[in-house]
């Protein structure tokens, strides 16, 4: 009978699951990069064509060879290191306020009630409508681009870290009030840890506006810099560089936002359930 019934489990076991396929695991590797080099070869086609105005268009070869020349030269290191500083100054000082200021305006309503009106105005302004102003105030060296920075940042960051702080676990809060948790044992173990999904999601929306930020402040007045480059070029015609400088910020911006969206996936756990 026992030998029976063990033939019958094994028997009903299921199936080891079918291994896949070299595309099914790189499935999205293999289609968006095949999808990126079928769009550079038909780019590189009109322009070598000359269906594309070198006045008005370039293509990827002459975009290469332009970064390459400013590369062996040294004027596009220089650029990229005077825009990457303005950036991590900025970006850092936003980061440390808007996490600082997020945490105590969503714990203590009262401070949140004072500052309110001043952090919706001055949200409501367009950042680009305080650059000469911020130009006027700090000059056009690398105070006046990390503060555009910071001011461009900052926001994502604050609002985002607000919301985790306030959006804690309902069960977990009455859980810890019944054991006669203090306000500092709940706000160490249950508000902070539970902010930290916002505030990577506020961080990743941040380093996009911060990049936008540092390019609109060096297109505005600055001595060097990516975002002056892309301006000079654009006024001289030479469309190649332009298009280095906007690729660079734009690679600069799929690197930094694909490294906090792994954090945000890592610490997806973390957030609390509305």
């Amino acid at each position: 009978m026992k030998t029976e019934t063990l033939a019958a489990v094994k028997t009903e076991a299921p199936s080891a699951r079918p291994r896949r396929t070299f595309f099914q695991r790189h499935e999205a590797l293999i289609l968006g990069g095949g999808a990126v080099l079928l769009a550079l070869a038909i780019w590189e086609y009109y322009w070598s064509t000359g269906r594309i105005s070198p006045l008005f268009g370039s293509g990827p070869s002459a975009i290469a060879k332009q970064f390459h020349y400013g590369w062996t030269q040294g004027t596009l290191r220089s650029d990229m290191a005077y825009s990457g500083r303005n950036f991590a100054v900025g970006f850092a000082i936003a980061l440390g306020a808007g996490v600082v200021l997020g945490i105590i305006i969503g714990w203590y309503r009262r401070v949140r009630l004072v500052l309110n009106p001043f952090l919706s105005l001055l949200f409501a302004t367009p950042r680009v409508a305080m650059v000469p102003l911020i130009i006027l105030w700090f000059g056009i060296g690398m105070k006046s681009k990390v503060f555009i920075v910071f001011l461009s940042a900052f926001f994502p960051i604050l609002i985002n870290t607000v919301a985790g702080v306030r959006t804690m676990d309902a069960d977990l809060l009455r859980a810890a009030r019944a054991f006669c948790a203090s306000d500092w044992q709940i706000f160490k173990t249950l508000a902070i840890p539970g902010s930290v999904p916002f505030i990577l999601t506020g961080v990743r929306q941040g380093v996009a506006l911060g990049l936008i930020g540092v390019v609109v402040g060096e297109m505005l007045g600055a001595s060097e810099g990516i975002g002056l480059m892309i301006v000079y070029s654009g006024n001289i015609s030479a469309a190649d560089s332009v298009f280095v400088g906007v690729l660079i910020i734009a690679f600069a911006g799929l690197l930094l936002t694909s490294l906090t969206e792994r954090l945000e996936r890592r610490f997806s756990r973390w957030r609390p359930d509305r």
